[in-house]
């Protein structure tokens, strides 16, 4: 049924149409480029948190086994 409507369409001439091609290929890009913007963003924020994770961990001593933390920070100070 779909193929038998779209044999019945007119073709629109090429002239018109390079119109909307153009205009579907700069829209297209255009999302393209904002999902990679947003992918960036979210990757630098990611890998900075990470750093700051990375420098937490190393600041700190690992914590004896059986030692809660009240008992470490007293032993800090």
């Amino acid at each position: 049924m779909g193929l038998s409507v779209l044999g019945e369409l007119p073709a629109l001439p090429l002239h018109e149409a390079g119109k909307y091609v153009a205009g579907a290929y700069i829209v297209l890009f255009a999302l393209v480029l904002t999902y990679l913007a947003i992918m960036a963003i979210r990757l630098s924020r990611i890998e900075r948190e990470l750093g700051e994770l990375l420098e937490r961990s190393n600041e700190q001593p690992p914590a004896a086994p059986g030692r809660d933390a009240t008992q470490r920070e007293s032993t800090l100070a």
